[in-house]
């Protein structure tokens, strides 16, 4: 359950520090106030490279075979080569697999 942001904190700080904790917000692909408020809650923060990459085309392809599923169970197309499809399919999943595990 997502709670609602409403409380406000204010903090003085060098500006030094202010561009620092920006810089490191947005190198790890979040806001400022996740960013501190992560930190603060002593969360690890974790970011890995080459995901954003990897999970388009996991998704691109996923559509890739819904959409020639339901061409095929219409009876409108007939798939050639589907093994082909299902391997690269396959081989992203056990990349994202590869990526968990090695996150953890």
């Amino acid at each position: 359950m997502q709670k609602g942001k409403s409380e406000i904190i204010t903090a003085r700080m060098a500006p030094a520090d202010k561009s620092a904790i920006q810089k490191r917000a947005k190198a790890a692909g979040m806001t400022v106030t996740d960013y501190l408020t992560t930190c603060a809650l002593g969360k690890e923060i974790v970011r890995v490279d080459g995901l954003d990459d990897l999970l388009s085309e996991l998704k691109a392809q996923g559509r890739n075979l819904n959409q020639l599923t339901t061409l095929a169970n219409m009876g409108r197309i007939s798939i050639l080569r589907g093994d082909d499809l299902v391997s690269e399919y396959t081989r992203l999943c056990d990349r994202l697999g590869a990526l968990v595990r090695e996150v953890r």
